[in-house]
């Protein structure tokens, strides 16, 4: 072996792709599946709330049509936590940032690129409506009627969506079934950007 085959092989070991991080070509896939569905997780609320579908924005009242897409939300924090985010995101700027959020990391888990940002991102975001949300109520009036609320105390979904988002970004799921290589060589194989 000559020494600039050896010099390529050192760097070449330096790159990580996600067939060296898990060897189960089934658990790749499952993951890039997971990868997706938890992308289009975030970027259906995004397309909802920017066009009003219908579903968790009533038709016609989208951001497109001058309705604030993060304000209700925040609005509706009822512990110590609302005093501090209503300040900082009831506002224009909270509005652009949460949907630039849910845009971003919804398209960075769909095609696989960008995900440890996208992970981080989305933890951070999913942290601070998790928080915004306690105490969690074990019953509630919706509509004179008596329904119940949480099923646990201390955790919900949100943690099972940052989990997931953090997987995917640590086992690179992006190269399966996603851009994550490409991304890798365009980034010069950047750890943090991968």
């Amino acid at each position: 072996m000559s020494s600039r085959e050896s010099s390529d092989e050192r760097v070449r070991s330096d790159f990580l792709y996600q067939e060296d991080i898990v060897t189960s070509p089934g658990v790749r896939k499952l993951l890039a599946v997971a990868r997706i569905v938890l992308g289009f997780f975030f970027l259906w609320p995004f397309l909802d709330k920017l066009f009003g579908l219908g579903y968790a924005t009533p038709v016609g009242q989208g951001w497109i049509a001058g309705t604030p897409p993060a304000q209700g939300f925040i609005g509706r924090i009822e512990n110590p936590l609302g005093t501090i985010l209503q300040p900082i995101f009831g506002n224009p700027f909270g509005d652009f940032l949460f949907m630039f959020g849910l845009f971003g990391i919804g398209i960075a888990m769909i095609f696989g690129a960008g995900l440890k940002i996208a992970a981080w991102g989305g933890t951070l975001l999913v942290l601070l409506m998790w928080l915004s949300e306690l105490p969690f109520a074990q019953t509630a009036m919706v509509d004179g009627q008596l329904v119940r609320g949480a099923t646990n105390p201390f955790l919900d979904d949100h943690w099972l969506e940052a989990l997931i988002l953090l997987i995917c970004a640590y086992t690179l799921s992006g190269d399966t079934w996603g851009v994550g290589k490409t991304w890798a060589r365009i980034t010069n194989h950047n750890r943090f950007l991968r």
